[in-house]
Order: C-alpha cells, then sequence, then structure tokens
C-alpha cells in the first residue's frame, strides 16, 4: 500500500503562484508514475501533470505547461506541483496520486492511490 498525503493549498490572486507537496509513504517501490489531478466544482476531475518516479521524466497537460512544474525529491518522498502566474479557471481541489502502471498515466483510471486533495483557489 501507497499513502499520499498533500498539503499546501490556499487563496491566492490571479497571477500569483502556490507550491503543492505530497508526502508518499509505504511501499514506494509498487509506484512508477505520481500525478497531480484536479477538480474544479460542477466538472470531471482532470489530469494536471505526472512524474516518473525512477526516472523523473515528466508529462503536463496543454493548459498548464509552461506555468506549473512538477518535480521530484527522492530522499524525501515528496512530490512537488509548482504552479505559477494562476488563473481564476485553475480553482480545483487538487489531488495527489500514484501509479503502478508501466504506461504514462494521464485519467484518474489509471492511478491506482489517492490524497485527499487540497483546495486552490484563485481569485480574479
Amino acid at each position: 500500500q501507497v499513502q499520499l498525503v498533500e498539503s499546501g493549498g490556499g487563496l491566492v490572486q490571479a497571477g500569483g503562484s502556490l507550491r503543492l507537496s505530497c508526502s508518499v509513504s509505504g511501499r514506494t517501490s509498487l509506484m512508477s508514475y505520481v500525478g497531480w489531478f484536479r477538480q474544479a466544482p460542477g466538472k470531471e476531475r482532470e489530469f494536471v501533470a505526472t512524474i516518473s518516479w525512477n526516472s523523473g521524466r515528466t508529462y503536463y497537460t496543454i493548459s498548464v505547461k509552461g506555468r506549473f512544474t512538477i518535480s521530484r525529491d527522492n530522499a524525501k518522498n515528496t512530490v512537488y506541483l509548482q504552479m505559477n502566474s494562476l488563473k481564476p479557471e485553475d480553482t480545483a481541489v487538487y489531488y495527489c496520486a500514484a501509479s503502478r502502471r508501466i504506461g504514462i498515466p494521464r485519467d484518474s483510471s489509471d492511478m491506482d492511490y489517492w490524497g485527499k486533495g487540497p483546495l486552490v483557489t484563485v481569485s480574479s
């Protein structure tokens, strides 16, 4: 089993920055990817970014590319999502999730473990 605990959500003005952290514990050897998903009110959960736990290779959804950066610190078993140039449409609950699968996970159904998700609110 893998446990994921996020921190770092909150309220920020448009154009501002926030950094989310995801602390990973348990059988991290099971993980191939750790990613971030988000769910805005009344919308489906969507893929934001993911990082290979071993290689560090990263993948982003097009709407956040150039603004968000996913990174990992394997020594601390922590994954980060640095969010810059935030927009009101980035407002959502942000979930950290881990996948055991070999392929690049881009859908909620690809993920095996989930955190509870902090709320990020971007005011205009």
